[in-house]
């Protein structure tokens, strides 16, 4: 069966940097991205990668702050988080699924998620 272990958050400072990672297990997985979920409000889309890391999207928000990137040797998604910012206080979840289309429809699978804590 699908697995999907996160790792990499914390509490950080804001300007700080966090690095999320995602090891993927029990498929091929073609789209692999990221969301979030801050308390009180709905799991947001924070970026997404196709299976050659030639198509990329991010949120606006994180657009020249964060950086996707995969390993597909090691079935591992990768989230760089530089500048971050109070507002990027949320839990992180990675998700997978056949195509980018499919993944933004979120029935995908999830993993359990990793929380990121930024202080003022």
């Amino acid at each position: 069966q699908v697995q999907l272990v996160e790792s990499g958050g914390g509490l950080v400072q804001a300007g700080g940097s966090l690095r999320l990672s995602c090891a993927a297990s029990g498929g091929t997985f073609y789209a692999m991205g990221w969301f979030r979920q801050a308390p009180g409000l709905e799991r947001e889309f924070v970026a997404a990668i196709d299976w050659s890391g030639g198509s990329r999207h991010y949120a606006d928000s994180v657009k020249g702050r964060f950086t996707i990137s995969r390993d597909n040797g090691k079935n591992t998604v990768y989230l760089q988080m530089n500048n971050l910012k109070p507002e990027d206080t949320a839990v992180y979840f990675c998700t997978v699924d056949t195509n980018l289309v499919a993944l933004t429809s979120r029935r995908g699978y999830w993993g359990q998620g990793t929380k990121v804590t930024v202080s003022s």
